[in-house]
């Protein structure tokens, strides 16, 4: 692979210059916060009286109403909560170590503090940028302007299992941003400074993100299940300044082991009590609450419009689309997370071409549980509330709760908790009468069969045969398709009256679950394919932005993750030698495409390694490209992307093969007895396992075998004999046999760092932690 320079790896220069923005800042913020800070919360008349401006036309009378109503409204309309009953209490200013005393009103900063504003969410604070007729979206939190005014109020987010309870229309949403990002300009928040946000999935993260982002600084995200190590790692690494954190519970943990050791300007807390705070923890460090930054936005704001008034204005540039948004962390399931620099163009792409995959509508609901740093569910958040949607925030514990009490249109995940549904289900069916049981498992496999004749007939049947079929050839499977699926359509619906609309009203789901992340079990795709349940598996990485294809609701080729993205290239090259293969060829996966990283911060060799001088990343990912058909079975999937697993992971053994595991592992999680599988076999001459049983069904399968012992427990050599079998049936097609296993009872989570917090099971921390089990499985 061509590791020179090109127009995306050039970041040193890049670097360089940011480094310079952030010395400039840091430089005058000492002088410039006791000026922006006092004035802003005595909202004096001559809160700016150094920056002036000429006073603008009389003319411009659009211009100057429109700002009005932008710098007035925080007085006029206050965020309203469920819980909330009342005024906002007034916020006293949180102490600050050695805050310089507020500048007279006559003085005059030598060295005004530099600004940055999102060009159409905060076009009024822009000389003339309330003229302009463009509304183009130039920076991520212009969106919420446009939101706001075409679904003003629609009810926008609904966050249940926070205190207090929220509910925010598109307008109140809007004004929290607006008000979150000018509190953190009023504590001297600059451009360009890097903010770490590390809290979990919930209303005031998508303020606090699109706040920050707002004001031009830079946010770096994490969510609180991370490991204190991996948390500073990259708080330092990222040169952060301030941090905001989930709530006091969080921060307590983090104190000794993480606030003793970094440098930070300020802490915010978006949740609960400030008096939960461990206070020696501290020191001199301000700490505010999230309704202390929203306070002092809005009385900055106030501030500005009597600033205004008088004809003083504070001068602030625009946020280029080719600055740096946020920094996203790599999963890291091998080595060190890297710091993956997206700019506003990179989501912005995603945000305009996302529609074609899930065509929502407004007052569409959406249940999110996904962390939102995870790069997948935060821009797919962007993109629907442009879309008038209604996004409920729920947890794992909840979920099935919510899902029957929401009855969500879409939901947005992983292919675990799809895995999880499927499972539930079937554990449903199974507690059933035995009639039942038998009546419900054979209609599910009756309208298996259907969709497969369906997919014969529409066109929809994956095959990397690079040549058509013969016409007759053609014709007589067409018919013979047809036939059958109009012979097992009744049984089929049959099947939706009896069975599938229970489901359905537990589910819910009545559009579609979009899954990304890790690969969608076939056996899971196609269960709720059959009982009319829309699965849309995606693909992309956080070097990505993250979407790169996805399957169209219009053509969901199940095995594929669809077509590629508006204006994304895709391309299949030979793992060895580099050179482009034809499509049906399996190789290393690159594109090329707008949504393309900008590069890993402080990191210009692996930014070089990832991409060539043309522009195309290396994805790193195994797969091939389903070849275009005019006729036969799969004419429909030409150009479609299928995933064979990732290149690191490839298994070679001693007999020089090479063995892709993912197949294996998807196979053996269809049986109920296997929660978790790591196939490994590295230089080995066959291959093991490593598997985490599903302890109660287990137990069940024993009893119904009557093979416990006389205390009722079940020993260890049978629990191996049980799953060993299991492995057997459900592996028997692959193409490679799995010899030896090893049983571990403790789960792979992310607590015990065994898995990504994106949920995905990390090889090499597991083949480590049990490297000896390892090596005598293989003696």
């Amino acid at each position: 692979m061509r590791s020179a320079r090109g127009p995306h790896t050039n970041t040193r220069l890049e670097e360089s210059t940011l480094h310079a923005s952030l010395s400039r800042s840091a430089c005058c913020w000492s002088a410039g916060v006791a000026f922006v800070a006092g004035t802003m919360l005595a909202a004096s008349a001559a809160h700016m009286a150094g920056l002036r401006v000429p006073r603008r036309s009389p003319s411009s009378l659009l211009s100057r109403r429109r700002r009005r109503r932008l710098l007035r409204r925080p007085a006029a309309l206050l965020p309203r909560t469920r819980a909330a009953a009342g005024a906002t209490p007034r916020v006293r200013p949180p102490r600050c170590a050695a805050s310089p005393p507020p500048p007279s009103s006559g003085s005059v900063l030598e060295h005004p503090v530099r600004r940055k504003c999102s060009p159409l969410l905060e076009s009024a604070l822009l000389p003339g940028g309330s003229d302009s007729a463009v509304h183009e979206w130039k920076a991520v939190p212009d969106i919420w302007r446009t939101a706001a005014e075409k679904y003003a109020d629609l009810v926008a987010v609904i966050d249940p299992y926070h205190e207090p309870p929220t509910e925010w229309t598109y307008t109140q949403l809007e004004q929290e941003i607006l008000d979150f990002s000018q509190g953190l300009r009023a504590i001297g928040v600059a451009p360009d400074e890097k903010i770490a946000l590390f809290a979990e999935n919930s209303c005031r993260w998508l303020v606090a993100d699109q706040g920050s982002m707002a004001t031009g600084a830079i946010n770096v995200v994490r969510g609180t299940r991370s490991s204190d190590e991996e948390l500073f790692q990259i708080y330092t690494h990222s040169e952060s300044i301030a941090l905001v954190v989930d709530n006091p519970q969080f921060f307590n943990r983090l104190a000794d082991s993480f606030m003793k050791k970094i440098n930070t300007r300020f802490i915010v807390l978006l949740w609960g009590d400030k008096s939960c705070i461990d206070s020696q923890a501290l020191k001199d460090i301000p700490l505010y609450s999230y309704k202390d930054i929203t306070k002092l936005g809005r009385e900055s704001r106030n501030a500005l419009f009597l600033s205004e008034q008088q004809g003083q204005q504070d001068v602030f540039e625009t946020i280029s689309p080719e600055d740096v948004a946020t920094l996203m962390y790599t999963s890291g399931t091998s080595g060190n997370p890297k710091g993956v620099m997206l700019t506003h163009r990179n989501l912005l792409h995603q945000i305009n071409n996302l529609w074609e995959i899930a065509p929502t509508e407004p007052g569409d609901r959406f249940l999110s549980m996904l962390p939102p740093w995870h790069a997948y569910e935060r821009t797919c958040e962007y993109f629907i509330f442009t879309c008038g949607i209604q996004q409920v925030y729920t947890t794992v514990k909840y979920l099935k709760e919510d899902l029957q009490r929401y009855q969500p249109h879409y939901i947005i995940s992983v292919p675990l908790v799809y895995e999880t549904l499927y499972r539930s289900v079937h554990r449903q069916i199974s507690s059933s009468s035995s009639a039942q049981k038998i009546i419900a498992l054979s209609l599910i496999k009756i309208s298996l069969l259907y969709m497969e004749a369906k997919k014969i007939y529409e066109g929809t049947l994956l095959s990397n045969r690079p040549v058509e079929p013969p016409f007759i050839v053609h014709m007589v499977k067409w018919l013979w398709a047809r036939f059958i699926a109009t012979f097992l359509w009744p049984l089929h619906y049959l099947a939706n009256i009896l069975v599938y609309k229970k489901i359905h009203s537990a589910i819910g789901i009545s559009k579609a679950g979009i899954s990304a992340g890790a690969s969608l079990p076939m056996h899971v795709d196609k269960f709720f394919e059959a009982i009319g349940i829309k699965l849309q598996n995606g693909y992309g990485l956080t070097e990505t932005s993250p979407a790169i294809a996805a399957r169209r609701p219009f053509c969901n080729v199940l095995g594929t993750v669809g077509s590629p993205v508006k204006h994304t290239e895709i391309k299949v090259f030979d793992i060895e030698t580099g050179e482009a293969l034809p499509d049906g060829s399996k190789g290393i996966i690159k594109i090329k495409g707008p949504q393309v990283m900008k590069g890993y911060y402080k990191n210009p060799s692996a930014t070089n390694e990832a991409l060539d001088q043309e522009g195309w990343f290396s994805t790193g990912d195994v797969g091939w490209i389903v070849p275009h058909h005019a006729i036969g079975p799969s004419r429909k999937c030409g150009g479609m992307l299928v995933l064979e697993g990732r290149a690191k992971d490839t298994i070679v053994l001693s007999t020089g093969e090479n063995v892709e595991p993912a197949e294996i592992e998807e196979a053996a999680s269809r049986s109920n007895l296997i929660n978790q599988i790591v196939v490994i076999g590295q230089d080995q001459r066959r291959l093991g396992a490593i598997i985490v049983p599903s302890n109660d069904e287990v137990l069940a399968e024993a009893k119904r075998k009557s093979i416990l012992d006389e205390s009722g427990e079940l020993a260890k050599d049978k629990v191996m004999s049980m799953l060993y079998d299991e492995l057997k049936t459900w592996t028997a097609h692959c193409s490679f046999r799995v010899g030896p296993i090893m049983v571990v009872d403790e789960p792979f989570t992310i607590d015990n760092g065994l898995m990504t917090p994106t949920m995905k099971i990390r090889r090499d921390k597991v083949t480590a932690k049990y490297q000896r089990e390892i090596d005598e499985l293989f003696k």
